[in-house]
């Protein structure tokens, strides 16, 4: 986790603002008192020694605003007001975690060490989802392909039993292997959202908080990795288009599909720093053996203050173990309680 500072004036005191950054400045001629509107200037990010925006620094991208539009909302913005409810209503619900007494509540508490969302800085993003294409806010229907291997994967995990018979059958997040936050793309999850991004002439840094694990990019020109060479995280290659850092990845693997996705997946993610303290991430997903159609997604990263501090996933993973032995002593008490 990172070094974290938390505002004394409550919950929304954390706000710290909004992704859509719209200014308008009032400007009056000299020949008559007419007051027209114009609009302001575009942010510029500040320069690297080499001319590039710079993006560097630590950034959270926390966020309450989920992949998918809810089933039961059907406008693309919440008011302010509801936004904040919304938020208000799930901090609620992260600071009860369980309830006490049960099994599930056998877990550390996020409050106390600070990784509830609400204690890290973050963006009040008013869209209803971060899927802004299609219009739905929804991830596009499966094609036929999609469909067949979907089934075909369930039937698999089926085979394989329960997810306490083999730490195989666990998902690669509970395993320490590859999460969210590492991406491509990088989504946020419950804790440990935060990134800290270097810039060096002909390469781009990015080391994300859970894990512990860096991505570096290329932005020199560079041939693509050949067809049979594949990655957990796949290859990416970095460009300039103006103030945007475009990032291209592709050789994925189909040992960590992305929300169903195959190792043909494409993906394109989009840094542009819109004040600062807020850039703007976005990705584009194409994958037709997946989906019927390409689809995009953004989501406001806000700063933070470092350092970020190793997250030791592998070498603290009691829960993995632990959880695979209580299974197993679950199962002999119900065996010895049979015998006569």
């Amino acid at each position: 986790m990172t070094a974290r500072f938390f505002a004394s004036m409550g919950l929304l005191g954390i706000f710290v603002g909004v992704v859509s950054l719209p200014e308008f400045v009032a400007a009056q001629t000299r020949t008559a008192a007419v007051k027209t509107t114009t609009p302001a200037k575009p942010y510029l990010a500040p320069r690297t020694p080499d001319g590039q925006p710079d993006l560097q620094g630590f950034w959270s991208n926390t966020s309450y605003t989920p992949l998918q539009r809810p089933n039961n909302v059907n406008k693309e913005f919440y008011t302010r007001e509801e936004a904040e409810q919304n938020v208000k209503r799930a901090a609620a619900e992260e600071g009860e975690q369980t309830t006490p007494g049960t099994i599930p509540d056998v877990h550390y508490d996020f409050t106390q060490f600070g990784l509830d969302r609400s204690q890290s800085p973050f963006a009040l993003d008013l869209r209803t989802s971060m899927i802004v294409d299609p219009d739905d806010g929804r991830l596009p229907p499966l094609s036929e392909e999609g469909k067949k291997r979907a089934a075909a994967r369930a039937e698999a995990r089926r085979r394989m039993g329960g997810p306490l018979d083999a730490a195989q059958n666990q998902p690669l997040s509970v395993r320490c292997m590859l999460m969210d936050r590492n991406g491509p793309p990088m989504l946020a999850g419950a804790y440990n959202n935060t990134y800290q991004i270097v810039q060096v002439p002909g390469y781009v840094m990015i080391l994300v908080e859970m894990l512990h694990g860096a991505r570096v990019i290329p932005v020199s020109p560079l041939p693509p990795l050949p067809q049979n060479v594949r990655q957990w995280t796949g290859s990416s290659r970095g460009h300039w288009e103006g103030e945007t850092l475009v990032i291209e990845t592709a050789n994925f693997t189909d040992k960590a599909p992305f929300q169903g996705s195959t190792e043909n997946m494409r993906l394109v993610e989009r840094f542009t720093r819109v004040a600062d303290d807020t850039m703007r991430y976005q990705f584009r997903v194409e994958d037709p053996s997946t989906w019927i159609r390409p689809w995009s997604a953004e989501v406001p990263w806000k700063k933070t203050i470092g350092p970020i501090f190793e997250h030791a996933c592998h070498e603290g993973n009691y829960g993995l173990g632990n959880s695979l032995a209580g299974a197993r002593a679950e199962e002999r008490r119900a065996a010895d309680a049979k015998k006569p």
